[in-house]
Formats: structure tokens, C-alpha cells, sequence
């Protein structure tokens, strides 16, 4: 032991006093404003199915068609790996976890449209779509083949189509609440988000929804899709978008970029609309930066160059997709939007030989830095609280397992949780 330091000071305790006393305001509004992550698990894509589209077998009929496109264009796993670039070693763990993941839980995330994939109804035909997209995801629910998450994208808050949106919301969530109730996996989509005040005016409505049918105060969220440049520079030159996420008062849980309406905002030619576009880039990036803390996440878009044909033009594209995907992951955009089944594929290929690729790096490195073992890399707890979070998504969507990752950190899964998020943890620890 060394010499014990003699300890002084200068400051008497009422400066601390007065300090926290100033900053109380600032402390509350952190924590209302940047609560950090939900804790909950985040889909890997949403799938979009127009709203006279979606059936009860939707979900498998999905899975189905993608098994099927495997078996014709890449029947194994070598096929597989020869299209999309992956690595041998990872060949066989990729495609046999994508084809389980097909037949298991093809779907983590199923919009049914109202919006543009829907179009202009005569009001009877869409307010029967509504009540019929309510009964089915009900069913769903309770017979146990639903996808985790579930719900509608409604026509927007704009003038021309507002009461036809707020209709089509009061009878689909009308409908779940006279079958039993609202799902746990329950979400909307508010499209074409332009002025924060359209926000409010959706929250509004739904605070109207819950004081009807005696629900708690903010018990419905809601996704904001970002698909015009004014949301995302506002004509006083602010970033609307972060003013989006105020005038939500909590109920956002994503932010969804339009890859084509965005682009054709800009006035980008339709043949290079793509959500790799450097006008995507920035959009994406202001969305990160304002979603940032505040529990709200954010969504790629999609592509609509489709999977269909002769095995070359469908090898495309996959190798499309498949690139868009894993770019997506590497800047930190964990979902995106799949338009046909024959994406399926290659989102959880992408997904997959992402969180594999990553594993064994990841797993040292929060080993070590719960062992205090250094290494070639100083970690920090927010490297940690990363670390943690990217062994938690592979979890989620089935590219890892929980065997696997234990024995490689020698960590549970609640300890995972416990520095990713205390938000997650504290969900561990009540959970069931």
C-alpha cells in the first residue's frame, strides 16, 4: 500500500447544491426527450401488402413463394453463397438458418395498405377492406399465425384524403377492439409526413380513440414515414423531422424513409431512385441524428426492382437487394421495407451472414471487456452497450443463438440486456 493522499477541497457543498438546482429543468427534459432504446425487439423489414390484397395465409403464402424461389434459383446453400458473395465458411449456417426462418416466421412485419399501394376507393369498398384487415389480424393473433408485429398504413393528413385516413384508422382499430382488444404487435403508419402539426393532429385522434374505449393515455404508437424533403428541412431551415418526433409526446416508435416519393420530391429520375441514392444518404442520416436517444427508430425503404423471371434476372435481383441490405446494416439502418416474397430471401441471407460475420469479433471483445482482459482493442461502456446491442439483434432474428453466444461471452441473455439498454434489462427482469 502507498502513502495515503490527504484529500482537499475549495468549493463549499452549496455549489453542488446550486449547480443541480439549475439543472433540473435540463435533467427532466433529457430524460423525457432522450429516454434511450425501447428495449423491445426491432423487425428486421416490414412487408407491405395492399389492403384488398392481404388474406389469412398472406404471411405463409409469403414463406411458401420464397422457399420456393430458393429451391428453383439457388437449391443449396453453395448455389446461394456463388450469387450474393458469401463466404464459404458461412454457406451452410446462412442458408439453412433462411430456409428455418422461412418455413418458421417468414414475415416479422406485415403493413397492410391503405396509401398508395391501395389507391382511391369508393368509401364502402374501403371501409369493408378496413373492418375485414381488423377481423383478420385478430384471427391471426389468436390462432398463432400472426408475425410479431402487425398493422396498417393509412392515408395521410393531408386535405384531400384526411377523412378518408382517419376513417380507415377508427374502423380497423374500431374492429380489433370489438374482437378483444388491441394486439400487443399492433402498428400504424402515418405516411407523408410534412409539417410536425400533422403529427398532433394524428395524436389527437388517437388520444379521442383511447378516451372512448377507456385505454390508457398513449397505449397506441405510431410510425412516421419521411417522404418529402420538408420533412426533413423545414422551411425555416430546422430539421422538421426532430420537431415530428416532439409533436409525437412519445408515441413515435419509428421513422420510415420513402425511398420513391422521397426521390421524386427532389426531382430524382425515376431510373435512379434507390435507397443508395446520396439524396437517401442524407435524408437517412438527419433522420438517425433526430432519432437518436429518443427510443425512436429508423427504417430503410425498399427497392422495386423485384425477383421475378429467369434464374439470371432473378440472380440480379438478389445481388441488388442483397447489397442494398447489407449496406443498410453497416450504417446502422436495421429494417427496411420488402415489396414481394421473392425479397425474403435475401433480406435474412444479408441479415444473417452480417450478424455471423460478426460474432466471433463482437463476442471477444465484450468478453473481454467484462473480464477487464484488454486486448488489442480499449473498449469503452458505450463500445460495450454496442457490442451487446448487435449480439441481441442477431438474437432476435434468428442469425444466432442463444447457446452459441453464451458460450462465446459467457454472458445470458439477461446480461446482454443489462448493457444494452436498462430499459431492456428492466423488461427482462418483469417479463414472465
Amino acid at each position: 500500500m502507498g502513502q495515503q493522499e490527504k484529500v482537499a477541497t475549495s468549493l463549499a457543498g452549496k455549489v453542488s447544491e446550486d449547480i443541480s438546482a439549475s439543472l433540473t429543468g435540463v435533467d427532466a427534459e433529457l430524460a423525457r426527450r432522450y429516454p434511450g432504446d425501447p428495449g423491445t425487439r426491432q423487425p428486421v423489414h416490414t412487408v407491405y401488402v395492399p389492403g384488398d390484397v392481404f388474406a389469412p395465409d398472406t404471411i405463409r403464402s409469403w414463406g411458401d413463394q420464397a422457399l420456393e424461389a430458393l429451391d428453383r434459383h439457388a437449391p443449396d446453400a453453395g448455389a446461394l453463397a456463388h450469387v450474393l458473395g458469401i463466404s464459404e465458411d458461412l454457406a451452410a449456417p446462412v442458408y439453412d438458418r433462411v430456409r428455418a426462418k422461412l418455413e418458421r416466421e417468414p414475415v416479422e412485419d406485415l403493413r397492410i395498405d391503405f396509401e398508395d399501394g391501395y389507391g382511391p376507393r369508393p368509401d364502402a369498398e374501403e371501409d369493408e377492406a378496413a373492418a375485414r384487415a381488423a377481423r383478420l389480424v385478430s384471427e391471426a393473433y389468436a390462432n398463432g399465425t400472426a408475425a410479431p408485429y402487425m398493422g396498417i398504413r393509412m392515408k395521410c393528413m393531408e386535405a384531400p384524403v384526411r377523412d378518408r385516413g382517419i376513417r380507415t384508422t377508427d374502423v380497423f382499430l374500431s374492429g380489433l377492439m370489438q374482437a378483444g382488444g388491441l394486439p400487443e404487435g399492433m402498428v400504424l403508419t402515418l405516411p407523408k409526413v410534412t409539417y410536425p402539426e400533422q403529427v398532433t393532429a394524428f395524436v389527437q385522434l388517437l388520444e379521442a380513440f383511447e378516451k372512448s374505449h377507456g385505454l390508457d393515455a398513449g397505449r397506441i404508437g405510431f410510425e412516421i414515414q419521411i417522404e418529402t424533403s420538408q420533412s426533413i428541412l423545414a422551411a425555416d431551415g430546422t430539421a422538421a423531422v426532430a420537431r415530428m418526433i416532439d409533436a409525437a409526446q412519445g408515441r413515435a416508435t419509428g421513422l420510415h424513409y420513402g425511398t420513391f416519393d422521397y426521390s421524386a420530391c427532389i426531382g430524382v429520375s425515376a431510373a435512379y431512385q434507390a435507397s443508395d441514392h446520396p439524396a437517401a444518404d442524407h435524408a437517412k442520416a438527419v433522420m438517425q441524428v433526430a432519432a437518436a436517444g429518443t427510443g425512436v427508430r429508423v427504417s430503410d425503404g425498399s427497392t422495386n426492382v423485384l425477383p421475378v423471371g429467369p434464374t439470371a434476372q432473378v440472380h440480379e435481383a438478389w445481388k441488388l437487394h442483397y447489397g442494398l441490405t447489407r449496406r443498410a446494416l453497416a450504417r446502422a439502418y436495421y429494417q427496411g421495407w420488402d415489396m414481394h416474397p421473392g425479397h425474403l430471401p435475401t433480406r435474412y441471407a444479408a441479415v444473417y451472414a452480417f450478424y455471423r460475420e460478426g460474432l466471433d469479433a463482437a463476442a471477444a471483445r465484450l468478453a473481454a471487456y467484462v473480464a477487464k482482459a484488454g486486448g488489442d482493442v480499449m473498449d469503452e461502456p458505450a463500445t460495450a452497450k454496442a457490442l451487446s446491442g448487435f449480439l441481441l439483434r442477431g438474437l432476435d432474428c434468428g442469425a444466432l443463438g442463444e447457446e452459441e453466444v453464451g458460450l462465446l461471452t459467457g454472458l445470458s441473455r439477461a446480461d446482454l440486456d443489462s448493457f444494452s439498454s436498462p430499459r431492456r434489462a428492466a423488461l427482462t427482469v418483469t417479463a414472465p
